[in-house]
């Protein structure tokens, strides 16, 4: 029997990602076919049950994470299907506590949600083998940094689905219709810089908070490797991003544009440039 046939948290995984699958269904049958026709007595309907599908999905993402802990001694910090799950508990947490609190940006789950299914459907691909946890590890600097991260990537992922609102009114004038409800460009790209400014808050933090952990753990703060470097170019694209905003009048999908390509960085910064390099810089992003 492969080690797979024992990992108990498995179940509980797939059934988070049904969850998560659903939601993202029921979002864009909500404002495709709801709204388009104009029932908006039925609106907070499928909003309260893409709102249920989420939550039931970060309760059963816990339950996977929980059952990991238990059977493997650490939590989701090291190999790519552990950070993959442990990220697509925290988006999913936090975008259920944006959709709750903010109705009027609830239609933007139709571009957001499918981003995450990205993830989802690359963490059915990989294997849940056990990793080792390094002693580098035993340090309260990486709970600073972990959250720090995911918070960052959660305001990242938010940007997302507001700017693909905007460009989705610029490129394909049917989809006008679908966001009728949401306001007018000018207030969802005021939201979404604002967004982005929370990110690179969040971004500022957890690089220092990482450099304050890596000289514990290494005796250095900064060496420049791979990870470091993409996280950095990262850092800078969003600060470029944000000083374009502020300075120059630049068009909504244009904007738009930047924070996509900035959520690319942070994508392969997170999920690719730490398991392609050979450095001991790997995981816990």
């Amino acid at each position: 029997m492969t080690e797979q046939s024992f990992a108990s948290e498995l179940p509980w995984l797939w059934a988070g990602l049904c969850a998560y699958a659903l939601a993202t269904f029921t979002s864009v049958w909500g404002v495709v076919t709801v709204q388009m026709r104009g029932l908006l007595v039925h609106e907070k309907r499928y909003e309260q049950l893409v709102l249920a599908l989420l939550v039931t999905g970060v309760v059963l993402l816990t339950l996977a994470i929980t059952a990991r802990w238990v059977r493997i001694g650490h939590g989701p910090w090291i190999s790519l299907f552990e950070l993959l799950v442990s990220q697509l508990w925290s988006l999913g947490l936090v975008f259920s506590l944006v959709y709750w609190r903010v109705p009027a940006l609830r239609a933007s789950a139709v571009v957001a949600l499918p981003v995450m299914w990205v993830l989802g459907t690359w963490v059915l691909t990989l294997e849940p083998t056990a990793s080792h946890f390094p002693a580098t590890y035993y340090n309260n600097w990486k709970w600073v940094h972990v959250l720090l991260g995911k918070a960052y990537l959660a305001c990242l992922l938010i940007g997302v689905g507001l700017s693909g609102v905007m460009m989705a009114r610029r490129f394909f004038p049917a989809s006008r219709r679908w966001f009728a409800i949401m306001p007018g460009d000018d207030i969802i790209d005021r939201i979404a810089w604002r967004v982005m400014i929370l990110a690179l808050v969040f971004d500022s933090l957890m690089l220092i908070a990482g450099a304050v952990w890596a000289q514990d753990a290494w005796g250095r703060y900064w060496s420049w490797d791979a990870l470091e470097t993409s996280a950095f170019l990262t850092w800078l694209g969003l600060a470029v991003g944000l000083h374009l905003r502020a300075t120059y009048k630049i068009p909504y999908w244009v904007g738009g544009a930047i924070i996509w390509g900035v959520f690319f960085l942070a994508f392969t910064t997170y999920f690719g440039t730490p398991y392609l390099s050979p450095a001991a810089h790997k995981g816990v992003v």
